[in-house]
């Protein structure tokens, strides 16, 4: 199996070179901390990668969670972990230091986060329960906080969200699950939840559940749902455990991420489970929202973790198989054989994964740069980080996702009939990050997302921010000859932008959404290819500015001239995508849309 699965380096580049992570720590909030700091967060993460997680990526996804008597069990490194990440802090190391945190900026949290997932994304427990507990420091009392936040933060206590009912997937108007207000202040909660991740098991002493349920005579629909902290057991104040009807009535079986278990959970069978409810009434959709940016962008970092643990195993395999002899040499059949990596195809897969991988992480760390800056910045650098960060967010969870998966099949084709087998990770890994598009916001909900509001909101602030951050990158690569062709591309890749929203817009105005909508996945999608296309470009102006003014050798000078050409063939093998997209997003025709004429389905 591949050591490798992730570049330090790399990280390294990102962070200090190209995004320079240091400067959040001019905010007062981020005062306590500097690059050293950062880098000692980075250093225990990657420990605990190395030595808990990836050496046992097959033996977690072979020995899955199992479910007897009521009660699941986990591998045994999985409480191994939970107690290290707790012990080193990690859990809440983005919480605030009253909160029992290191009040690390995000742009370091989602970094360690990205580590984790690239170990081993069947051990995907910790970042449940600093969610979790987040939406508690958040908007819960003070009560709640001081009664579960610490034991969460610890390890010892798992977090999760548990939003999704059989009748309600995405359409979360139609919860169902209700809570009934009782005299001392608590709800009985009853009702189903399903797909809940890590949802129940044994590495943890206690189940903490933040609970989306519906207050008896609420409003119908969005307006009327709660937020509510639902524990597995109820734990008195001399810290005797009591069963809180919560049972686990089923553990799906996955394609994928099979260490974590997706529990089916009914409350209140024995009319017994009590609620505590979270903020105000009728404000839970809103409080989740809130925390939306951030749990996608760590859907974005999983995915982009998967995605470039296959690569650097691809990669090594590349370089270590022998097959046949170079295309112009084919007749020297006295000749040794070459390893595959000499071969063009072999090579275009290969780039395909590093453009795809290294392009997404940086979009990432652009975003949760853009959210550090929006929580501790003030006036006009507060709100305009916050519209940048909102209209990237749509992208920066559906491209690593969406992309990952092609990334990771081009893993497993580099393999050739190996990369079928379980000799190899990749087959896993390829299973494992199926379920990212499908997370926090389907990628169609995130295009709707995208085209149907953050395009225009505030009448279209946001993108006019954004081409106005790409501008500046485009005038610096222009003052490099090699550069300056691909800044006027992406010059012409937002004027395209541009236009397809021009051709739309009508539609939006006579209030036709459906016809306005109907393709906005392909817009994502486009949209998509021109943000990482400008993320490549700002690597490639940081990498052609120390090639001339700090003259690199040997790995150094490898590592930027191969930033340079990674970046040139995104811009030739991947933006050339917008032609095809933006004559689509342009057509008149239209033939997804339900007709009572046409019924070709």
């Amino acid at each position: 199996m591949a050591t490798t699965y992730f570049s330090k380096r790399n990280l390294q580049f990102l962070l200090h070179e190209v995004f320079k992570a240091e400067e959040l720590t001019n905010y007062e909030y981020f005062s306590a901390h500097d690059r050293e700091t950062f880098n000692l967060v980075l250093d225990s993460a990657t420990y605990i990668a190395d030595t808990l997680m990836h050496p046992y990526l097959k033996e977690v996804d072979k020995n899955q969670p199992e479910l007897k008597n009521g009660h699941v069990s986990v591998h045994p490194r999985i409480k191994d972990y939970l107690k290290a990440m707790g012990d080193a802090g990690l859990i809440g190391a983005g919480f605030s230091f009253e909160h029992g945190g290191q009040q690390l900026p995000e742009m370091i949290s989602s970094c360690v986060g990205f580590i984790l997932m690239a170990a081993n994304n069947g051990m995907m427990y910790t970042g449940l329960t600093s969610g979790a507990a987040h939406l508690i420091t958040s908007f819960g009392s003070a009560q709640l906080s001081e009664f579960y936040v610490p034991n969460m933060l610890a390890g010892t206590w798992q977090g999760t969200m548990a939003l999704t009912e059989p009748q309600a997937g995405s359409s979360l108007s139609d919860v169902t699950t209700s809570a009934t207000l009782q005299p001392d202040g608590t709800y009985k909660i009853k009702g189903q939840k399903v797909f809940i991740s890590a949802g129940d098991h044994d590495a943890a002493e206690n189940i903490i559940h933040l609970m989306l349920a519906r207050i008896d005579g609420a409003p119908k629909g969005t307006k009327g749902i709660s937020l509510f902290v639902v524990p597995k057991y109820r734990v008195d104040s001399k810290g005797v455990f009591d069963d809180n009807d919560v049972v686990s009535t089923g553990v799906y079986h996955k394609m994928g991420q099979k260490g974590v278990p997706a529990m089916h959970l009914t409350m209140g069978s024995n009319d017994n489970t009590t609620g505590y409810l979270v903020g105000e009434p009728h404000q839970g959709l809103r409080y989740m929202f809130q925390m939306m940016n951030e749990a996608r962008i760590g859907v974005g970092m999983t995915a982009v973790g998967i995605a470039t643990a296959a690569f650097y195993a691809a990669l090594q395999y590349a370089k270590e198989r022998p097959q046949s002899r170079r295309l112009n040499e084919k007749n020297h059949l006295d000749a040794p054989q070459t390893p595959i990596i000499n071969h063009p195809d072999v090579r275009r897969m290969l780039l395909f994964q590093k453009a795809i991988t290294e392009g997404s992480l940086a979009l990432l760390i652009e975003a949760a740069r853009l959210y550090d800056i929006s929580e501790v910045a003030e006036g006009d650098e507060k709100e305009n980080a916050f519209l940048l960060l909102d209209l990237l967010m749509p992208v920066a969870k559906s491209y690593p996702s969406e992309m990952g998966v092609q990334s990771v099949s081009q893993s497993v084709q580099t393999f050739g009939g190996y990369g079928f087998t379980e000799d190899f990770p990749v087959e896993q890994l390829y299973r494992d990050i199926r379920i990212t598009p499908i997370y926090e916001g389907t990628t169609g909900i995130q295009a709707q997302d995208l085209l149907g509001r953050k395009m225009t909101m505030k009448g279209g602030k946001a993108p006019q921010l954004l081409f106005t951050e790409m501008t500046k990158t485009i005038n610096k690569a222009s003052t490099f000859d090699d550069l300056k062709s691909y800044g006027d591309r992406l010059t012409a890749e937002l004027k395209r932008t541009q236009d397809v929203m021009s051709s739309l817009m009508p539609h939006a105005q006579k209030g036709d959404v459906e016809r306005y909508l109907s393709d906005a996945t392909l817009f994502l999608e486009m949209f998509g290819i021109v943000v990482v296309a400008w993320q490549w470009l700002k690597q490639a102006v940081v990498a052609q500015q120390t090639l001339l003014t700090q003259n690199p050798q040997g790995d150094d000078l490898i590592f930027y001239e191969g930033k340079i050409h990674t970046m040139k063939f995104f811009f030739h093998y991947e933006v050339p995508k917008t032609l095809g997209l933006a004559q689509r997003l342009q057509d008149t025709e239209v033939l997804t849309i339900v007709s009572e004429k046409e019924l070709a389905l």
